[in-house]
């Protein structure tokens, strides 16, 4: 059975699957980062304003409350101290307007106080923070240690009083809030209904694409292929119209030269009659028998130029048949002329039965004339049901293994009927073979004779 995506419908929805995971990748990718920077942003925004509203604090409160006003404050992202200097001794290393622009609406409008921000990633050599219990500061370090992408913002805000207030606040990429199980279930579950919906739509365009290669498989052993109907795209109505066509034209082709072959040796009976009787009334014996001998000739010809013709002209239907007991039938038929040395495996085949029986009758009687004898031997290779009859003559000349096929070709060069036969035996075999869908070749054998191999196609 051929796996299913080497058919044009399978690698099309393996196509459009992987087109869509790639197109939904990029998109996570951008979500996330978007989403990302957003809470980010919104950590940021949180800190810029308490680091404001302690500032305002701390300035309101008597200067006894700041240790106490700083350790409420802290927590373990965000840490405040006060100090002479500020942190953040230059100007801002990014475009800090929008923290800035909340700290000083905070602040007020009217404070032109000095406010400066930094940020950076941070790494795994951060300096402990203060003001917490080491617990803390170890869980916060192996936070950051699993978080590369951790961001490290610091605040230096002036204090009315000369100092500055110092905010020193962390924060990594927020994870992904999916749980692993429910993501699993929603990705089979999109690919299930995404690849039922792709292969029923891409049934529609690929079924009438198997189905003219069904009739064209038909078509060519032989067999009568119905008018194909013009459904699917337009290109595969186009392509349908196409095979109708061209099976229209070769089906009529071959009946018009079928007619003219048979009109021909028809014809030719009506004045070889005439030669006949008029050969019968000369009265020299030697004269009247060259001529009687002639014109039999030139009878029988025209007799198997009609089976040439008939033979092209197949109608019988195709049958299942068994080949070992065909074969056996036809050897009991023929009074067991030839031998069947090797067979015994069930092969179920389609065929003409009186066609393939004509066609092997041929080749069986050839070899037993020209080769003393017929052994027969049948198997299945190559997809195929494989017929092989060797004979023990003497073999044919290599560059005449295919003329022999040609009709009226003789090996036998002295034209005697009884020698050479009329050279269309295996003409008509082969056509007989091609028209059932199967074929004929001949080969010398290294131990002397010929073998001929006839295929012929398997039940389906």
């Amino acid at each position: 059975m051929p796996w299913p995506f080497n058919s044009l419908r399978g690698q099309l929805v393996v196509l459009i699957i992987s087109a869509l995971v790639v197109a939904q990748a990029i998109s996570l990718w951008l979500f996330v980062d978007e989403r990302s920077l957003a809470v980010r942003a919104a950590i940021g925004a949180e800190a810029a304003g308490r680091a404001a509203n302690v500032a305002l604090l701390i300035e309101e409160a008597p200067s006894e409350l700041r240790s106490s006003i700083l350790r409420a404050a802290d927590s373990p992202l965000v840490r405040f101290e006060v100090a002479e200097a500020p942190t953040v001794d230059h100007l801002n290393h990014f475009d800090g307007g929008a923290v800035e622009a909340l700290i000083r609406a905070l602040l007020g409008p009217s404070d032109a106080r000095d406010v400066r921000i930094e940020l950076h990633e941070a790494n795994d050599e951060l300096e402990p923070m203060s003001n917490v219990e080491p617990e803390v500061n170890h869980l916060h370090q192996k936070l950051i240690h699993n978080h590369l992408s951790a961001i490290e913002m610091t605040l230096s805000i002036e204090l009315d009083d000369g100092n500055w207030l110092n905010v020193d606040t962390r924060f990594q990429r927020p994870p992904l809030q999916w749980p692993l199980l429910s993501t699993v279930s929603f990705g089979i579950t999109a690919a299930i209904i995404l690849a039922a919906v792709c292969w029923y739509l891409l049934s529609r365009l690929t079924y009438p694409l198997r189905r003219i290669s069904e009739a064209a498989e038909r078509f060519g052993r032989g067999e009568n292929a119905d008018t194909l109907p013009e459904t699917g795209p337009q290109e595969v109505q186009e392509l349908t119209a196409t095979f109708n066509q061209m099976q229209d034209r070769l089906t009529r082709f071959e009946a018009d030269k079928t007619r003219i072959m048979a009109a021909l040796g028809h014809d030719l009976r009506s004045p070889l009659t005439a030669l006949r009787v008029r050969a019968e009334l000369i009265e020299d014996d030697e004269t009247q028998n060259a001529m009687i001998a002639s014109i039999e000739e030139m009878q029988e010809m025209v007799e198997t130029t009609l089976a040439f013709a008939k033979g092209m002209a197949v109608s019988e239907p195709f049958e299942t048949i068994e080949l070992g007991t065909f074969l056996n039938q036809l050897k009991s038929d023929m009074l067991d002329v030839f031998e069947i040395c090797s067979g015994n495996e069930q092969i179920t085949m389609r065929a003409r039965p009186n066609t393939l029986r004509r066609a092997l009758r041929n080749i069986i009687d050839n070899a037993v004339r020209y080769g003393g004898n017929a052994e027969m031997r049948y198997h299945i290779g190559q997809g195929a049901a494989l017929i092989e009859i060797c004979d023990n003559g003497p073999g044919i000349p290599e560059d005449e293994l295919e003329q022999v096929f040609e009709p009226f070709f003789r090996l036998e060069r002295s034209r005697s009927r009884a020698t050479g036969g009329t050279g269309l035996g295996l003409s008509i075999s082969r056509t007989l073979l091609r028209a059932s869908g199967g074929d004929i070749m001949l080969g010398n054998r290294s131990e002397g004779g010929v073998e001929a191999k006839i295929s012929l196609p398997l039940a389906p």
